[in-house]
């Protein structure tokens, strides 16, 4: 039977057609549609202005979505802002906050609305439009301010108080010149004696913070006023008691009785349940330390840290990663605090890359001769992880364990020929450049195992891992029975290699000719004609032309260059300096803590953190005053080296002198050339730029603080 086709007819658009009326509005339709509805009167069923906030609602959604088309409204809003109601007057506040400085003279119409409510009798809303003059930057609104605050700040309501505080250091942002020329300053001291422990405290921030941003004003807080701060630290809000602590930074203590007792005060503060009250108390109580004679109490405080660290690692990953990068700080400066706690740094399994990272890095600072077994095994089983930056930094941190603790040397090198053994490429690489800097820390006691990384040649394809391998071909060539057949495989791919690699290759075919002049006379003049004619690598081309020269002149001299004793590598170099790491602790909890560098430098606008002198400052014991004493004991010690000349390295530094002061002398050369080095030069480890580079001792305040970097 045949069923005719039915075609119903709707009465209205089908539901996606007002999606596309929705979508397809104008803005300017939006933005009249708005103003209508803030111009209704709304009449007697709307009550509470109902409408008008619904429409305002929808401009604060806009607004916060950039939508600049708001800004035409602009007379409307400050037409409904006279209404008596908190909640309109907060969307028109935050309207006129965040158009006023694009539409200045249209928001001078609301300048007079905002001087009426701070007469109001309600204190929030006294408070809200305080708070909205001082956001607004415009010269008329700034100027407006200065009479009515110097009244609010004795206002009788302490939260009105709170945020006039507050507002002394907004408005001094905007106009030092003009607060400083009042006498608000002089008012926000007096509110140091207020009975309200959170006006203390705004206080204090506020006076703080302005004392950041000036150069013209001090800030001094003596042992009395100290110690009423600390009294009202209880009764104030965790971040009032976050900015009392703050101010304490800026009280030298005249006595060491005074900063330990001032010390223990504060002490109850590290049981906070914020972390941010609980680091600046530790940071407070580091400070404070400086100024303590007696160790027994530096060490009865110290063994107070440890336990509100350690408490800060069962938060969330972000609040653990800020621990473990201050604990990174106060390990260097005071061992104690943690060092007997390695076990509760071991990685969790749903850590964080950037927190097991961290944890590995305090691992290797408490790894000792006394927990090693145990550390070991745990840097073996994060070596056999999935995370391959992870695997590295583990395979990395037991070669420099094997550097720091020399009796677990041999302990170190087992593990790491048992993860040669599992032939992972990234694993047998990072373990090469390890091996190669436990050679040169223990020179003809581990060349047993050379055999078991030219088993490996092939799994290298990483240029510090090929220069690490090169090095060790080069220096052990008379014990390697086919060290040139090995370098020649090296050098077939010469051209394709990075510098660094032909650097090594360059020092390592050197290396062989001197050990072996058979084997290698037929590669070094190959490998010199190619890094003195066939490159535009200056350092390439330099030190060719200086072995050439050595090996053709004086083949004994060049042995003794060459081949001759190298200075004794570090595990330590992570360090920061000395006058880096005092003011470190001065800034712990900060964001300066997590990239390692001084305040200053993350923070253009703080000022430096210097320890202030006092008769109770423990010089003697501040780690600069201790490098200092140590570089002239280094320097007087080095004296009669440098008047012998240094021995034999100095006879050959001599004969290459006279050598190229007569090349220079005969017209070969133009230019003098001086030999010599630079104080505080040091070997660094594995810095991968072949043999014989000497660089300056690189501190973390360079770089991004990955302490297990070489």
């Amino acid at each position: 039977m045949f069923m005719p086709h039915l075609v119903y007819a709707y009465p209205y658009p089908p539901p996606y057609a007002y999606r596309s009326l929705l979508f397809s509005r104008t803005p300017q339709g939006k933005v009249a549609e708005l103003r209508l509805e803030l111009q209704s009167s709304g009449g007697k069923k709307d009550k509470g202005h109902m409408t008008k906030r619904i429409a305002l609602k929808k401009i604060v959604a806009n607004m916060t979505m950039s939508n600049n088309d708001m800004v035409a409204l602009f007379p409307d809003v400050i037409a409904v802002m006279s209404l008596q109601s908190l909640e309109i007057k907060k969307m028109c506040f935050l309207y006129l906050v965040n158009y006023a400085r694009m539409k200045p003279e249209i928001a001078l119409k609301a300048l007079p609305i905002l001087l009426g409510d701070l007469e109001d009798s309600n204190p929030l809303m006294r408070a809200l439009a305080l708070r909205t003059l001082s956001y607004i930057h415009v010269r008329q609104f700034v100027e407006a301010l200065v009479q009515p605050l110097k009244s609010l700040l004795r206002d009788s309501d302490p939260y009105v108080r709170k945020t006039a505080a507050f507002c002394v250091a907004k408005l001094y942002d905007h106009d030092r010149h003009l607060v400083e020329n009042s006498d608000l300053i002089d008012r926000l001291n007096l509110m140091l004696r207020d009975e309200n422990p959170t006006v203390v405290s705004s206080a204090l921030a506020s006076l703080m913070d302005i004392w950041e941003r000036s150069e013209s004003i001090k800030l001094t807080i003596d042992y009395a006023n100290a110690s009423k701060i600390v009294q009202i630290l209880p009764d104030c809000s965790e971040w009032g008691q976050t900015y009392i602590l703050e101010a304490l930074m800026s009280y030298v203590p005249q006595s060491t009785e005074e900063a330990a007792l001032l010390a223990d005060r504060i002490t109850p503060r590290l049981s906070h349940t914020n972390s941010a009250v609980v680091l600046t108390c530790i940071r407070v109580i580091l400070y404070l330390m400086n100024y303590i004679e007696s160790e027994k109490t530096i060490a009865g405080l110290c063994a107070k840290l440890s336990p509100p660290l350690v408490t800060l690692l069962s938060k969330g990953p972000e609040i653990q990663y800020l621990a473990l990068r201050n604990a990174l700080l106060i390990l260097q400066r005071r061992p104690e605090v943690l060092r007997n706690d390695v076990r509760l740094f071991f990685c969790k399994y749903n850590d964080p890359i950037y927190v097991k990272v961290t944890k590995l890095e305090l691992i290797f600072m408490l790894a000792t001769e006394r927990n090693i077994k145990e550390v070991l095994t745990e840097l073996r089983e994060y070596a056999t992880e999935i995370d391959v930056h992870f695997v590295r930094k583990s395979v990395r941190a037991i070669g420099k364990l094997a550097i720091k603790i020399e009796p677990a040397a041999k302990l170190c090198i087992s593990t790491l020929l048992e993860l040669v053994a599992t032939k992972v490429s990234y694993i047998v690489q990072e373990a090469t450049v390890v091996i190669k800097n436990i050679f040169r820390k223990y020179p003809n006691q581990y060349e047993s195992i050379i055999s078991t990384l030219c088993e490996n040649l092939d799994s290298l394809d990483e240029p510090e891992a090929k220069a690490a391998m090169v090095w060790v071909i080069g220096q052990y060539a008379d014990r390697i029975d086919n060290s040139e057949v090995l370098l020649e495989d090296f050098l077939d791919s010469w051209p394709d290699e990075t510098h660094e690699v032909q650097l090594a290759l360059l020092t390592a075919t050197v290396k062989l000719f001197i050990q072996r002049p058979t084997k290698g006379q037929e590669l070094v003049p190959k490998v010199l004609k190619w890094a003195t004619e066939e490159t535009d690598n200056p350092d390439l081309r330099d030190r060719g032309y200086m072995y050439w020269r050595l090996l053709s002149s004086n083949p004994q001299a060049a042995k003794s260059v060459v081949m001759g004793e190298k200075p004794a590598i570090t595990a330590e170099s992570e360090k920061l300096d000395s006058v880096t790491l005092e003011e470190m602790c001065l800034v712990v909890g900060t964001l300066a803590t997590v990239y390692l560098k001084p305040v200053h430098t993350v923070f253009r606008s703080a000022r430096p953190r210097r320890l202030q002198d006092s008769p109770a400052l423990q010089r003697t014991r501040l780690p600069s005053y201790q490098a200092a004493q140590q570089a002239k004991l280094m320097s007087s010690s080095s004296s009669p080296l440098q008047a012998n000349g240094g021995g034999a390295a100095g006879d050959v530094l001599d004969e290459a002198d006279a050598y190229f002061a007569s090349v220079g002398s005969s017209g070969g050369t133009s230019g003098d050339l001086a030999v010599g080095g630079t104080d505080g030069q040091r070997y660094v480890v594995n810095q991968g730029q072949g043999l014989g580079q000497m660089q300056p001792t690189v501190h973390v305040q360079n770089g991004e603080g990955d302490l297990l970097s070489f």
